[in-house]
């Protein structure tokens, strides 16, 4: 099967998954690692198979959101904050629906390291007592996200801020 058919085949079960909602946080347990393998079609094939794909549909988005304001619990450009972002690109350009917070996603896929990341990998980070974030790895070190001092941008994994923050990466 062709590359452009395996992408054809992951947008139309997106768009029969995008019709379908998103537990609750009372019932994340029952979508573990376990069940995402089993009951989820994921675009982990594109995602380690053509990374220059993924790349390149990452940088699209990031020119649509770029410098759209930070606004906790925003799902818009009006304002959009970080979980809410990777959850629309995943769902828009990959066909694949992740949960709503940063916590709830970084218990999707498996966990790799930092010199193993590739375009599409999920990076988190511990900014506080409760409070996480997570944004998409394109390249480079650099990673795609909605700050909330600077809005959608791209950052370093090396900047002295996001080093010290750093708690893991998941590939989906």
């Amino acid at each position: 099967m062709s590359l452009k058919h395996i992408v054809i085949l992951l947008l139309g079960i997106g768009v029969m998954a995008g019709c379908s909602s998103v537990p609750k946080d009372s019932t994340r347990k029952k979508i573990s690692h376990h069940s995402h393998k089993s009951g989820f079609a994921t675009p982990q094939g594109i995602l380690e198979n053509d990374p220059s794909f993924v790349r390149n549909r990452l940088y699209r988005q990031y020119q649509e959101w770029r410098g759209t304001r930070y606004r906790l619990g925003g799902t818009d450009h009006t304002g959009i904050d970080c979980s809410a972002l990777v959850r629309i690109i995943f769902k828009e350009e990959f066909g694949f629906i992740l949960p709503r917070t940063a916590l709830s996603q970084a218990e999707f896929g498996e966990k790799i390291s930092r010199d193993e990341l590739m375009p599409g990998d999920l990076v988190f980070f511990k900014t506080g007592n409760r409070s996480w974030h997570v944004g998409i790895y394109l390249d480079s070190k650099k990673f795609l996200h909605a700050s909330s001092s600077q809005g959608v941008i791209i950052s370093n994994l090396d900047n002295t801020y996001w080093k010290s923050k750093y708690w893991k990466s998941v590939r989906i």
